[in-house]
């Protein structure tokens, strides 16, 4: 394996210019990144940018004996980026040993072209822009370097490629056929509407966090993101309506009875707060839904109109062969944003259904603005991919 630095990152290695060995002849382009050092949040980070496919690294929070074995937690961060991408492991096995055959076979060198130091320098600006991704508990972070490798580049005159599209065609031609191989669920999840029948069947990765599957759900139903939301997960012991207040107005109250076990919040002001009948809370953060699939799940948004979504799980997939959320179908259109809960809801359907109502026109115009329209799976396929 090639790793090209910049000075900064050289100076940082304590590595003099005349102390490097020239690359071992023709290097493929798949084994070499280019490599820089920047300061996240104060603290320091590398920025990796493989030559061939231009899929980005990054090691965030480093100290000076990091740096002392900085090959060995490159190749630990290709092993973290090529999970979370869910490259099947035999294969992430043989791209590491191809990288280095033997323990510390790495070679270390100035950066080549300036076409390449100008991507580099462009994938850590991209970094700095997702650093609300960086996790305070690891150095390696490959959901930034994920995030940052969807992100469309140029790739020569009116042509652009996606960094993880490309890694992906790479590992298949190096290892001789497909390579990602995903545990995932198929989820049904209900918008819990009395008069109305809005659902969607959904296929998500297991490695995804609960942050994550809250950006799908809000892409599925067509919500803007707009509020708060949390995930109430829940045991299969029953509770009767009444035990402990668990009545049908509180937050944690699930329709067919089932004791809640934990408590998943997306503000830290939540914790302000005494817990709900001793259920646990956590921070979103970080918690893949492969610490509690197949559980029975609640995802509450907007805490004003109060929109419950359960979520039954239906079928694990052991061998999937898809790393990004897939809707498989669904049904009904969800409320606009800020309708007013459910008597809202149906309120603004029937002015809408009826034309002859003097607030008809206005109403539509409102929906529009305010995200409702009809279930398109096309479209939410597409923005899932692209998530």
């Amino acid at each position: 394996m090639l790793i090209q630095c910049t000075k900064k990152l050289l100076d940082e290695l304590k590595v003099k210019p005349g102390d490097l060995q020239a690359p071992p002849g023709e290097v493929n382009p798949l084994f070499a990144w280019h490599a820089n050092l920047l300061r996240l949040n104060r603290r320091k980070a590398v920025v990796l940018l493989n030559d061939s496919n231009k899929y980005v690294l990054v090691l965030y929070g480093l100290k000076a004996k990091h740096f002392k074995e900085l090959h060995g937690h490159v190749l630990q961060a290709i092993r973290e980026a090529f999970r979370e991408e869910g490259i099947a492991e035999e294969i992430t096995a043989q791209f590491i040993k191809s990288c280095a055959p033997r323990p510390g076979e790495v070679t270390y060198a100035k950066t080549g072209s300036r076409s390449m130091v100008a991507k580099l320098n462009k994938a850590c600006e991209t970094v700095q822009f997702f650093e609300d991704l960086l996790e305070e508990t690891s150095i390696y972070q490959p959901a930034c370097g994920k995030a940052v490798s969807r992100i469309m580049i140029g790739a020569g005159k009116n042509a652009y490629i996606r960094p993880n599209e490309e890694l992906y065609k790479d590992l298949e031609a190096f290892a001789g056929g497909p390579v990602l191989r995903v545990r995932a669920a198929v989820l049904k999840v209900t918008l819990d509407l009395e008069n109305r029948e809005v659902w969607r069947r959904l296929v998500v990765p297991v490695n995804m966090t609960f942050a994550g599957l809250h950006e799908v759900l809000q892409v599925a139903f067509g919500w803007w993101d707009y509020h708060l939301h949390q995930f109430h997960i829940y045991g299969d012991e029953k509770v009767a309506a009444s035990a402990n207040d668990l009545n049908i107005n509180h937050p944690a109250y699930h329709r067919e009875g089932f004791k809640p076990v934990l408590n998943l919040v997306c503000d830290e002001g939540a914790f302000e707060f005494e817990f709900e009948n001793d259920v646990p809370r956590k921070w979103e953060e970080g918690i893949r839904l492969s610490a509690y699939i197949p559980a029975r799940m609640k995802y509450t948004y907007d805490f004003g109109d109060n929109w419950e979504h359960y979520i039954e799980v239906e079928k694990v997939l052991e061998d999937h062969d898809k790393n990004y959320p897939i809707c498989l179908e669904g049904a009904g259109n969800a409320p606009p944003e800020d309708v007013g809960g459910r008597y809202g809801f149906e309120e603004f359907l029937e002015i809408i259904a009826d034309k002859t109502h003097p607030e008809h026109e206005e109403m539509l115009t409102w929906g529009r603005s305010q995200g409702y329209k009809d279930f398109d799976l096309q479209m939410i396929n597409w923005r899932l991919e692209h998530l």
